[in-house]
């Protein structure tokens, strides 16, 4: 019996090394998943920042659209160009350069920076590339801070990186009578510029004005410079946009649509 005691202390002191190598295994382990788990989210960081800098630069985009859309018609300059009036109902025809800017700035508030935007060449080089039909946004971007130290050495000095892209879509169109093809356009039908001729009833007979075409007095087309209202059809609703009664106006959200592009 007293033979056994060394025996068992003997075991006892050819285990405990085996547990050190297992205690010390399971420790790195730990320690490895921690890591990945740091780095992964650093990486969602990065992606969530992209997300906001996209959408960012698609609403601000959207935001221009409406403005100068909205204010062709107030100061009538839609009549003088309507080919770059209706480009800007069809989500084309202002600068990016703003849009770029929001998304720069959105992708700080989240921890990142767009990924050219440091190389000094504009708002967003490199990091937000806008594209045409539909106007799109692709961003970029870095996180300011890398995944950190941890048993794994590359992620020392790994920063989390993503790329995401929104578009912006046109929800109207403009109703055919009203796009300068149709009749009833506010250049006054299809029998040329009423009340526009030299000869007061000529001008009032042809071109649609005096008394029939609400030309004005003499064909001088007096009247005729208030322009027609403008319909569109935005998602199946009807909007009725008067030049001379412009209190109800569609929202930015319901002539355009800005969403991530998967």
């Amino acid at each position: 019996m007293p033979a056994t005691v060394p025996r068992r202390r003997r075991d006892a002191g050819q285990a405990f090394p085996l547990y050190i190598v297992a205690v010390a295994g399971l420790l790195f382990l730990a320690l490895a998943f921690f890591a990945v788990g740091q780095a992964a989210a650093t990486r969602n960081g990065a992606q969530t920042a992209a997300d906001a800098a996209a959408l960012a630069a698609g609403q601000k985009y959207r935001d221009l659209l409406t403005k100068s859309f909205l204010d062709g018609l107030r100061d009538g300059s839609y009549e003088s160009d309507r080919a770059a009036w209706k480009d800007l109902l069809n989500g084309r025809g202002v600068l990016s350069d703003e849009a770029c800017e929001r998304a720069s700035w959105f992708a700080g508030r989240n921890g990142a920076y767009l990924s050219g935007a440091r190389s000094g060449t504009g708002p967003g080089a490199g990091g937000c590339i806008p594209d045409s039909w539909p106007t799109s946004f692709a961003v970029a971007v870095k996180t300011r801070n890398p995944v950190g130290n941890s048993v794994i050495p590359m992620t020392k000095g790994a920063h989390g990186e993503a790329e995401a892209k929104s578009v912006v879509e046109p929800r109207c169109t403009l109703d055919p009578a009203t796009d300068g093809t149709g009749g009833t356009g506010a250049t006054g039908g299809t029998g040329g510029p009423g009340g526009k001729s030299d000869e007061g009833d000529k001008g009032g007979k042809e071109g649609k004005g005096g008394k029939e075409g609400k030309g004005g007095k003499d064909g001088k087309g007096k009247d005729a410079a208030k322009a027609a209202p403008l319909h569109i059809t935005c998602d199946g609703k009807r909007w009725t946009l008067d030049p001379d009664d412009l209190r109800q106006l569609p929202d930015a959200s319901d002539l355009f649509s800005v969403r991530l592009a998967h």
